[in-house]
């Protein structure tokens, strides 16, 4: 038998689990949960208490066995009950605790075999599964093929949906991708990949709802969902959960940070691939705009767009003291946003009007693929996992997805030792060019709406890395020292 074949589930009837049932399955595992959830990549509440969990809904997908060794697989959704911090969208003020839901895949057995050893999350003492092991299920070939065999076959079980827009191969051998991700994705015999959402909302989650878009524009430049499913509402709500979405796996691709890091090793010029990237940006904001509607900001919207970065700005030097110091420097720069919208700009772009369309919201090297042909795809259009989904579902000026690959250049120029600023700047530049080629419309002519998404792109970065990874603050803090206006 091939492996391929010995990996194959066929699904057994599940169902949806009763709320009541369904609370003393998620109690029952909660002082589990306790320890395990914070250790997570994709756990976006480290730092902060947990409160408390309660149950949305508990699906088994596989029945756990009465007896025997062979796994069932539990989904669940479950909320997750924190102290809060303040929202980085306005300026400090109290607010109630978070209540994030997440999605979770709990394989469970009697025993667990050596493989999966890596992948345990504990034996639960009470309640329904008491005396059994419960693990991640995506480390378990078997669970992990069970899931590919549900979007095979669309259709409802219990609050979940499953969806597919062609015909999917089966038989193929899955294996879960490692490195730090803010999701889940598994790898199916290297033909399609499965992005698990992990922090899950309300409403059309963009790393579906704009790949349909595209494809339906018949833009080339993102792999077309193949298939995903949903949760229907979120106990009592009306608007469905986006899951999990499957996609063509650029089979031989290569990540555009990876290919950006050895390239600077090599003491190699990265100008073309950096215009040829910028061009691709330019093919996907220009379907975006002819798929989805697009607005005009004002003057009121581009003063309120200033004032949400003023805060975001006021609420990261609260909580990185090592901003304070560059405070004043960088609010220059969103009041200079500011009174753009009243004609006060003063760097020619005074007057202009101000398109907000659709965006990735969370580009950079590596978000982006290139293929074997020498061709480059985007990827994750989720945005960034902090931000509200309705924030990241908002029409925003194409300008800040180029501002964020703005910074991975530069990024990519600090991680590299020696320093390369030269190099970054070479970079910056072709991507420009190759945007305006695109377009049109050459995203440095407008320097200071331009300027103001790269500092507030720095400012992000500046609590991301505070928060997870501080040995690479310093990255985002020279760029600090610049767009404040410091000598480094």
């Amino acid at each position: 038998m091939s492996k391929a074949a010995s990996t194959r589930s066929s699904p057994r009837p599940g169902a949806a689990l009763p709320p009541a049932t369904a609370a003393t399955l998620v109690a029952s595992l909660a002082p589990l949960l306790h320890e395990w959830l914070p250790r997570q990549r994709w756990f976006a509440g480290k730092g902060r208490p947990i409160t408390g969990f309660a149950a949305v809904t508990a699906t088994e997908l596989m029945p756990p066995a009465a007896s025997g060794p062979g796994p069932g697989l539990l989904h669940l959704l479950v909320r997750v009950e924190q102290r809060a911090t303040p929202d980085l969208d306005a300026p400090p003020v109290p607010v109630p605790p978070t209540d994030d839901c997440y999605q979770l895949l709990l394989g469970v057995r009697s025993t667990l075999p050596p493989h999966l050893t890596a992948a345990r999350i504990g034996i639960v003492d009470t309640g329904p599964l008491t005396g059994r092991v419960v693990y991640e299920a995506l480390h378990d070939p078997r669970l992990a093929d069970l899931l590919l065999e549900r979007l095979r076959s669309p259709g409802a079980l219990g609050p979940l949906r499953f969806d597919r827009a062609v015909e999917i191969r089966s038989g193929l051998v899955p294996r879960l991708l490692g490195g730090e991700q803010s999701n889940s994705s598994v790898v199916y015999g290297e033909e399609y990949i499965l992005k698990i959402l992990r922090r899950v909302f309300p409403g059309a989650n963009p790393d579906l709802e704009l790949p349909l878009a595209l494809a339906g524009q018949g833009c080339r430049r993102v792999p077309s969902p193949v298939a995903w499913f949903e949760a229907v509402g979120d106990g009592g709500g009306r608007e469905p959960l986006t899951l999990g979405v499957l996609q063509p796996y650029l089979q031989n691709s290569e990540d555009g940070w990876q290919l950006a890091l050895r390239t600077l090793a090599a003491g190699g010029d990265f100008t073309d691939e950096a215009r040829a990237l910028g061009r691709a940006t330019a093919e996907v904001h220009l379907a975006l705009a002819a798929a989805l509607p697009t607005v005009s900001l004002g003057p009121r919207q581009t003063a309120h767009l200033a004032e949400a970065m003023s805060g975001r700005l006021d609420a990261t030097a609260q909580a990185v003291p090592a901003l304070v110091p560059y405070v004043a420097g960088l609010r220059t720069t969103f009041d200079a946003l500011a009174r753009s919208g009243s004609g006060a700009a003063g760097d020619g772009s005074v007057g202009r009007i101000t398109r907000a369309q659709r965006v990735h919201g969370d580009l950079h090297l590596g978000q982006t693929l290139r293929t074997p042909d020498g061709e480059w795809s985007l990827i994750d259009f989720e945005g960034e996992p902090a931000r509200p989904l309705t924030e990241r579902r908002r029409s925003q000026p194409a300008v800040r997805d180029v501002a964020g690959m703005l910074r991975s250049f530069d990024y990519a120029a600090r991680f590299h030792e020696p320093w390369s600023p030269e190099w970054a700047e070479r970079c910056r530049s072709a991507y420009c060019d190759g945007y305006a080629e695109g377009t049109g419309t050459d995203p440095r002519e407008n320097g200071t709406l331009l300027r103001a998404y790269e500092t507030d792109k720095a400012v992000y970065e500046v609590l991301y890395e505070a928060r997870n990874r501080p040995d690479w603050l310093p990255v985002p803090m020279a760029a600090i020292q610049r767009l404040a206006g410091r000598r480094p």
